[in-house]
């Protein structure tokens, strides 16, 4: 009933927000965010959980995203609490309705385990986060939808493909229930190889465009440019969270099959094309918002590249998956303030933020070296267990690439924050700050910020058995 309950309250509570005040709207929000971390605690209390005929299942993997997924929402909706009262925010009947939709299609996603029902949830998450990017006063914003739905419906209809392909692969007697993954995962080797081969094909192209991997990452700038903040940040840490669980799962069918030699070099190579095309445009950007939607791409692609490598570069993709998914939620929030006192996110029209919106600078400055993998925070960890597998695992070309392009990221971002927080304010500005700072919109992020802190200094023992039963499903082991 737990699962069940995890889907159906935020399903129920998006229902019920059409119907109510805005003011109502919001406490909704929040209660429904609560309720929904509640539930995902209990189930952590329970152990594995698993309902409808193992059509839902609280496995390890769908653990580490649901955990993630629930955090990064209450965070956001104790944010979205001040943001529907702000006079500049985006909102309307649809916005809290589509925020809790989201939650309940990313949870589905999270605990599905028919994969054609994992579909269905990414699907869903498509269509609940549509409208919360569309600004209709705004052509840039509608444009930016437009290319969102177009793209990403062209790579779940990729992923259908590959579902479709899956099931072909399975045999029709002795192979377990057509599409479950259990049963696929313990009848693995019956799976006919040609077809698992080409399913996992289309699967990297549909789960990896929703991702934003490239080349199949030309949504994200403009959508993550264009989207509230803390819309964003959802995107960015909860919805790419999802695409990689949907691609975590077939990929450890496939490995579980034999494949290794097949599935390995793909998600190698679009990890480094990601890494590379990410740096390549991070350098010299000028607005902020672009510059975290690449290097939204660049730890996507470092995602690909742990499951790819295998070994303990596995546990690091997995521990990224939480820490680059809580950052995400950090910055993207911060600038979502920027946007709010200064009505934008270009670097040249933001300077000195450390007088202007002290707190939000701070925020950015911890951003940056977060973002970046500096110690001590979590993405330091699980960067170091990534490229620390790529050697143990005979790739030192691998590593030496990696290295050579967080460095280089790292100066890309650090000349743009730095310059936004620490850069001398413009004597006669193109665009005066609209309004202050205000203490609700830094407590979230600071949260936020607080995790990731805490995940590059101590994993608790649950969390990190968790991690590696996961690990091992994906062909690794814990560092």
């Amino acid at each position: 009933m737990t699962l069940l309950a995890l889907i159906l309250v935020p399903a129920a509570a998006a229902l019920a927000a059409w119907w109510l005040s805005p003011a109502a709207r919001s406490r909704l929000l929040l209660v429904a965010a609560a309720g929904h971390a509640a539930l995902t605690a209990l189930l952590w209390s329970r152990g594995s959980t698993v309902t409808l005929g193992g059509w839902l299942a609280a496995d390890s993997l769908g653990m580490v995203v649901l955990t993630l997924v629930t955090v990064l929402f209450l965070a956001v909706s104790h944010y979205a609490v001040g943001y529907l009262a702000h006079p500049e925010a985006r909102a309307g009947r649809a916005f809290v309705s589509c925020m809790l939709a989201f939650l309940a299609a990313a949870t589905l996603v999270a605990t599905s385990q028919h994969l054609a029902l994992l579909w269905i949830g990414m699907e869903t998450t498509t269509l609940a986060v549509a409208p919360l990017v569309l600004d209709r006063s705004d052509r840039r914003s509608l444009e930016a939808v437009w290319k969102y739905l177009v793209l990403s419906s062209v790579g779940v209809a990729f992923a259908l493909l590959g579902v479709f392909l899956l099931a072909t692969a399975q045999p029709s007697a002795g192979a377990g229930r057509p599409l479950i993954i259990s049963d696929m995962m313990a009848h693995a080797r019956k799976l006919d190889a040609a077809w698992l081969r080409m399913a996992f094909v289309f699967v990297a192209v549909g789960f990896g465009t929703k991702m934003g991997l490239a080349p199949m990452h030309s949504w994200k700038p403009d959508t993550y440019g264009q989207a509230p903040g803390l819309v964003a940040g959802l995107m960015a840490g909860a919805l790419t969270s999802c695409a990689f669980l949907g691609l975590s799962r077939v990929s450890a069918i496939a490995f579980a099959a034999g494949q290794d030699a097949f599935v390995r070099p793909v998600l190698i190579v679009l990890g480094v094309v990601s890494l590379v095309i990410a740096t390549a445009f991070i350098v010299g950007q000028r607005d902020v918002r672009r510059l975290l939607a690449y290097s939204s791409v660049e730890h996507m692609g470092l995602l690909a590249l742990g499951i790819g490598i295998g070994g303990g570069a596995a546990y690091g993709s997995l521990l990224h998956v939480l820490n680059n998914g809580l950052i995400k939620g950090v910055t993207f929030l911060a600038v979502g303030n920027v946007v709010l006192a200064h009505g934008t996110s270009a670097s040249s029209e933001v300077r000195g933020l450390l007088r202007t919106t002290p707190a939000t600078g701070a925020l950015l400055i911890i951003g940056l070296f977060a973002v970046t993998g500096a110690p001590p925070f979590g993405l330091f960890i699980s960067e170091f267990a990534i490229v620390r597998g790529a050697f143990a695992e005979n790739h030192p070309w691998i590593g030496g690439i990696v290295l050579l392009l967080l460095a280089t990221i790292f100066v890309g971002i650090a000349a743009m924050i730095l310059e936004m927080v620490y850069g001398e304010p413009d004597p006669a500005p193109v665009r005066a700050p609209r309004s202050g700072e205000r203490t609700w919109f830094s407590v979230a992020p600071a949260a936020l910020a607080c995790l990731v802190l805490m995940l590059g200094l101590y994993i608790p023992a649950p969390l990190a058995e968790v991690l590696s039963r996961a690990a091992v499903l994906l062909g690794g082991h814990a560092p």
